[in-house]
This record gives structure tokens, sequence and C-alpha cells, in this order.
């Protein structure tokens, strides 16, 4: 069939099941953005203020529906732009596709400093996607969309990206447009191996799994129940492994658990984590145990982890396989023992007020499949650990990327991608800051979202830590807007609160209105979450219970 690049691109992105493409059109998509209308209503384009916006949109949509998010942007400064959204895609194993518009065809490489040319932009583009091509044909951009669409069903979710150039959007030709790929049988675990891990998790006393992100992104979290009821396992969830068992399960333990299980553990299971923390250590150490890694990606079980033995697979097949090999184990309940930690960690999470006493008034107002979009602002940072999620996608985070003011953002491709749950945004003012301007994206396509900003009036975290470290600060202060008049200004609904209290009161109607929302959260200074995130700084309190009533072997704390 003839037709030009951009009808190839269009018709070909229509095939793979695509809904909603987010981008803001250019002089080099011209081409690409005109033939979105012969696909019309199948692919909705979704068109934000920034570049940033776009890219961020496609991760929240993908990480919360399960189905690759794309965005489309112009090159040169609309792809730089966009590097932080792919970025934070790629820490969090996201399905992201980027179109990425191009110079002519001819000029490519040559440096003439043509409009929106910027060196080496296919490397650019390399760095945050595991695929990258570039478009020659008409007949290439679909096998390429294609193509782009198989890598990102297969092996390690992140993203992928398509450069197209404007002539070869412009150029028609032969095109033979193609079924939507078909996702390839996941990877299984060697059967040796997977042999081995199953007898030492048969033999073990107190085994112990850790599960991460790929838990989610490989559909394995029933696999992942079925497994620790069988081994009586409590699982420690990373921030991204957060609702990959619900906080309500027996089992089911936040990180900071991890801090009293794991160091009782004779074996422990790492499954769909790079069990590395933002310090590139280990998450906890456990001296007694042995390791089970199970990972999609090799590199995620080696390097600064504890030596053990690596199971090269899908989340969900290695768990299952491991289940089938086990078969029936008589395994002592360790509910009881569970519950103490999970008293512990509560102990811990009380003296951090007043985030935990807005975290409460979110969990009250939040439905159980509703999103909670976390960004890095006093109370984001609690949220690791301090709000319970009870569904798999419900809690979204940048992971180890720590993209300030992605969430915003992030959390209008949650809404857009779910229209039929309640999405909140959390922000502090600062990171808000970054991507106020999309209030104008809320206002036009009306998602169900309320946006709530805590405002300290200055970059809260880092005031912190100048003046811990220095006694003084620098560059932390900031200027607001009046955040209820902004709101008002682009048409949406505002409200002003200063209490906990207040914020249930406001959230609960911001809900009910069904409509976008923001409500701005007057707060002071609060009190540093890190020594419950990381380990350091104080040491917890009150000391830890002792899960199996046995001579304790883990080390201080602190």
């Amino acid at each position: 069939m003839q037709m030009t690049g951009g009808q190839a691109l269009a018709r070909q992105l229509a095939a793979e099941g695509v809904t909603d493409l987010f981008g803001i059109p250019g002089v080099q998509l011209d081409w690409a953005t005109d033939a979105l209308n012969d696909v019309q209503p199948r692919i909705r384009f979704v068109v934000p203020r920034h570049e940033q916006a776009a890219s961020y949109m496609a991760d929240g949509y993908a990480r919360t529906t399960g189905r690759p998010g794309v965005c489309m942007v112009v090159p040169g400064p609309g792809l730089l732009n966009a590097l932080s959204g792919l970025a934070t895609a790629y820490a969090c194993s996201s399905p992201v596709l980027c179109i990425a518009g191009q110079i002519p065809s001819t000029a490519i490489g040559k440096g003439w400093g043509l409009l929106h040319e910027v060196s080496n932009q296919s490397g650019m583009l390399a760095s945050v996607t595991k695929w990258s091509r570039l478009a020659r044909t008409p007949a290439e951009v679909a096998a390429l969309v294609h193509q782009a669409f198989v890598e990102l069903r297969s092996g390690h979710p992140r993203p992928v990206g398509l450069e197209i150039p404007p002539d070869v959007l412009q150029a028609r030709g032969d095109v033979s447009l193609l079924a939507a790929a078909v996702a390839p049988a996941p990877a299984a675990p060697p059967a040796a191996e997977t042999a081995t891990a199953a007898q030492w998790l048969r033999e073990a006393g107190f085994p112990v799994v850790y599960a991460g992100g790929g838990v989610m992104a490989a559909g394995a979290c029933e696999a992942l129940r079925k497994l620790a009821e069988q081994l009586q396992a409590p699982v420690v969830m990373s921030d991204n492994g957060r609702g990959a068992l619900s906080d309500r399960h027996p089992l089911a333990l936040i990180n900071l658990g991890g801090r009293v299980v794991l160091p009782h553990a004779d074996v422990v299971l790492v499954v769909g984590s790079r069990f590395s923390n933002g310090m590139g250590r280990p998450h906890y150490d456990a001296p007694h145990a042995r390791y089970i890694y199970l990972n999609i990606e090799a590199g995620d079980m080696a390097d600064s982890r504890p030596d053990g033995l690596r199971l090269l697979a899908d989340a969900r097949t290695g768990l299952e396989a491991l289940a089938d090999e086990l078969g029936p184990v008589q395994r002592p309940l360790r509910h009881a023992q569970v519950a103490a930690v999970r008293a512990w960690c509560n102990e811990q999470i009380a003296w951090i007020e007043p985030q935990r006493s807005y975290l409460q008034v979110l969990r009250e107002s939040i439905p159980d499949d509703g999103v909670l979009v976390s960004e890095l602002t006093q109370v984001g940072y609690a949220a690791h650990f301090g709000y319970p999620v009870h569904r798999a996608r419900t809690l979204i985070t940048p992971g180890y990327q720590g993209t300030l003011g992605y969430g915003f953002p992030t959390s209008l491709g949650v809404a857009i991608g779910n229209p039929g749950r309640v999405v909140v945004s959390i922000n502090g003012d600062g990171g808000f800051g970054w991507g106020l301007q999309e209030l104008a994206t809320a206002a036009r396509y009306r998602p169900n979202l309320v946006v709530v900003v805590f405002a300290d009036q200055a970059f809260g975290n880092v005031r912190r830590m100048h003046n811990n470290a220095f006694q003084r600060e620098t560059g932390t202060e900031l200027h607001n807007p009046d955040f209820v008049k902004l709101a008002d200004a682009f048409g949406l609904p505002g409200n002003r609160v200063d209490s906990p209290a207040g914020l249930r009161t406001a959230l609960q109607s911001a809900i009910a209105g069904g409509g976008p929302a923001l409500i701005e959260v007057a707060v002071s200074a609060m009190p540093s979450p890190w020594h419950l995130i990381y380990g350091f700084s104080k040491a917890p309190r009150p000391a830890p219970p002792n899960p199996l009533g046995e001579p304790a072997w883990m080390r201080a704390t602190s």
C-alpha cells in the first residue's frame, strides 16, 4: 500500500493497539501529526505544555495500565526536554516508546547548524532506552514501530526509541502494515538452578522473600503470594515493589521491616529487584543467609550484591517453577512474628509527624484501587514506608532516578490512562514548580485527579541538609504564587488548608467532585525520615523485636 512515512507511523501505532499518544507538534513532525487525523478516534493525541510532561505522562500511563506508553517530540531541544522522563521510566522498568523527530536525513551528523540540530542525538536517545533505531524509508517506519513493540513486550520492560527524519515522514512508498506484536513466551529459569534453589528453600528454617517492581512488571503478584504462603516466608517489598503483596496480607512487610527479619534469615529469595539502595549498597545484610536472585536482567544480580544462586528468568515463570519444584512443605505459621515486626515499624513511623497524619488522611480518602503518585517532598519521602498499599500499581515513585518535579505530570498520564480510578498527586512547592504549567493540561482534558501541594516556601529537604551539615543554607528559599488563585486562573477549583483535618475535608470533597482540583497545604519544617529509609542518621527506636525468639544475630541498626 502506498502511503507517507507519517501515515505509516500513525497506522502502525493503531495496529499495535495504541489508544493514547502524548506529544507536542512541531515542524519536523508535521507529516506525523497530520496523519493522526486518519486514525481518530482510535488514537487520541494528548498535548501537554512541555515535552518533559509528555514523557512523564507516558511513563505514568504505562506503569499503571500495564500497556506501553507512547510519547512524541521534536528533535534537539524537544528530545532533550523529554530525557528526564525517559530516564525515570528506565529506572522504574517502564515500557515507554519515545518517537523523536530528526533533522533531514542528508544532514544528520554534518554539523550544519540546522533548526533543532544537536550533536549525536541518536546517542542521547540510546542512553535512556534499551533499544533505539533511525528510520530511513516509509517502509522502515512501519517495520521499526512493530519491532519497537516487540522490544517493549520482551525481556526487561524499559523504554525504547525511534527517530524519524521529516523527509521520511513526508516521503511516499510501498508500506506493509504488520499485525500487533505478540509477547513471546516469558523466559523460564534453568532447571538445574531451579532445583537447587528449591532445595535451599525447602531446607530453610526462616526464608525471607525480597520483592521488587519486577514482580508487578511480570504480572507475578499471585505467584508471589502463593509461594510466600507455601514457605510461610515474610515478604519484604522494595519501594517500587509496594503492592506486589497487599499490606493487609499477614506476611507482608515494608522495606523498614527488612531490618528486622533479614538478619535472621537463612535463605533470602530476591525476586524482581536490584536489591540495591540509593547509595549503591545492598538494602540489608543477612549475615547467615544464602541468597537466591531471580531476575530478568543479569546485571541486576551481580556486582555489589552478596554472592548467591542466580536464576535468569521472568519473575512469574520463575516463581511458578520454584513453587512446582518445592511441592508440599510443612511450615509453622509466621503471622504472629510478622505482626510483631509490623507493630515495631508502626512505632518507628509514629515519630514522623506531621507526615504520618497526612499519610493517614491520604490512605483513608483514596480507594484501594486509587493511585497515589508520590514526589520528592517531605510527605512523599515518608510515603515510601508510611502509606499502606493494597493493590499493585497504586503507589508510583521515581525509583532510583529521584526526579524532582516528575510527580504532577506523571499523575496526568496515570489519570488519563485510568479514567475510572481516583488519582492523587502529592507535591512540594519546590517540585511542583517544575510543571505547574500543566494545570492547563488538567483543565483541558479534565482527568479525575486531585493535586495536593505541600507548601513550606522552600526546598525543605535541601534546607534541612544544609543546616545539618553547615549550620546555614544556600538557595533554598522559594517565592511562590498563590496556588489557589493559580488554579482558578486555569479554571480549576482550589482550596487552602493547614492541617491533616483540613486536608481530609478538602480531599474528600475534591474526590467526590470527580474532576481535576488543587489543594494547597501550608506546612512548616518536618522531621527527617532518612533513618527510616536508608538506615542512617539516628538509630530507630525502640529496639527491633527478635521475630524468632532466639539470640539476636543482627548488628546495630544505626
